[in-house]
């Protein structure tokens, strides 16, 4: 078992990451169940894998458990399902002393932790993510969403878990395409500030995404750890820290928008074309080597990760994804802050960058790799 703790004074948390750790469900989640009972939320494709494991760990602990299964996809943090969700954990009773377990992956895991923070006015949850994605990145560090017309994650609260719990095992279940968007995330830290660890990746990643448990375990660790320090130095970020973890977000929430937060595009490859968008972009402006931007395309595009906008199969113009970028929730004063690069392990925020060079640049990069 390797704990990794989240230090926010009042509202710390351990982050628990160990092979089997689902099993052991019920006696690690006791602590979190006062009424002898855990409201459990899945989707329904998790709940077809994981949902009976996890309530026969509950059953052994004699932990009374209640499932609320949910339709899969991004189209579910939206406010008709938050108000079913809202709805149905009335029906059951919830009060504030309780918590309900998140038993799922990112998308679960924010409409959870939104619902949890409004429901008489604030409810304990747990996070137990099942995917990649959300075992290194959304189930860590309290920010809860749903998506709206104008755009991703506008309508959200920060509110902290109680705890976290991660099997890497129930990632043997998960298609390698899920596999490989939240891989992006992975990959992302090392962009942030730490190029030991994408030397490490570019090292292990092939084997890792292959299935070696004690790689995909080290990883994880890895990746918590970064952003709980991270989390723990601007759990709002408002000293500029936590904005490093946007990297490849503002280019990647517009291409999100433009496939209509669908199947299409998933969340972790469009952070990945952003990510690989961010360091051409970085290279354009004399930033970085355009060798770094190169290597990180590459690794990028040995994962089956889309680089290119084209591989992400938007064939809009640059005016249109910035006018995406309009409704991005960090635009502050009309500035919209960007996450540019002076290499790998070298990202920074870039508030002066004027959005008639994003429109020439994404531009320039439709004509150079066409759709059609």
């Amino acid at each position: 078992m390797t704990t990794i703790p989240v230090a926010l004074g009042a509202r710390s948390y351990e982050v628990a990451i160990a092979a089997g750790a689902l099993d052991e469900a019920g006696t690690r989640l006791a602590a979190y169940a006062p009424r002898g009972r855990l409201i459990v939320v899945t989707d329904e494709t998790v709940a077809a894998a994981w949902l009976p494991a996890f309530a026969a760990a509950l059953d052994a602990a004699a932990i009374a458990h209640l499932p609320i299964v949910l339709p899969p996809g991004e189209a579910s943090k939206s406010w008709a399902v938050l108000e079913t969700l809202v709805d149905r954990l009335l029906d059951l009773g919830v009060e504030r002393s309780d918590h309900v377990v998140a038993l799922g992956g990112g998308v679960i895991g924010d409409l959870v932790g939104f619902a949890c923070s409004i429901v008489k006015r604030g409810c304990g949850f747990v996070q137990v993510p099942t995917t990649l994605l959300a075992q290194v990145d959304s189930s860590v560090g309290g920010k809860t969403a749903i998506n709206t017309r104008a755009g991703k994650n506008l309508v959200g609260s920060f509110h902290q878990p109680a705890h976290v719990l991660i099997d890497p095992l129930v990632l043997e279940t998960l298609p390698p395409r899920e596999l490989a968007a939240g891989y992006a995330e992975v990959v992302k830290y090392g962009l942030i500030d730490d190029a030991l660890f994408f030397d490490w990746l570019e090292a292990n990643g092939g084997a890792l995404l292959a299935g070696d448990i004690r790689l995909r375990a080290h990883a994880i660790a890895h990746s918590v750890a970064a952003k709980a320090r991270i989390v723990a130095a601007d759990e709002r970020e408002t000293a500029g820290v936590r904005a490093l973890l946007n990297l490849g977000h503002t280019f990647g929430h517009a291409l999100e928008a433009e496939t209509g937060f669908s199947n299409r595009l998933l969340h972790g490859e469009a952070v990945a074309c952003g990510m690989a968008l961010a360091f051409r972009f970085s290279a354009e402006r004399g930033l970085c080597d355009p060798a770094d931007a190169e290597r990180v395309a590459r690794h990028l595009a040995a994962a089956g990760l889309p680089t290119t906008m084209a591989a992400a199969g938007v064939e809009a113009g640059g005016d249109v994804l910035v006018a995406h970028m309009a409704h991005d929730k960090k635009r502050t004063g009309g500035r919209l802050p960007f996450l540019l690069a002076r290499g790998i392990g070298g990202t920074f925020v870039a508030s002066d960058v004027d959005l008639g060079d994003v429109v020439a640049f994404l531009d320039a990069e439709r004509a150079a790799c066409p759709t059609a």
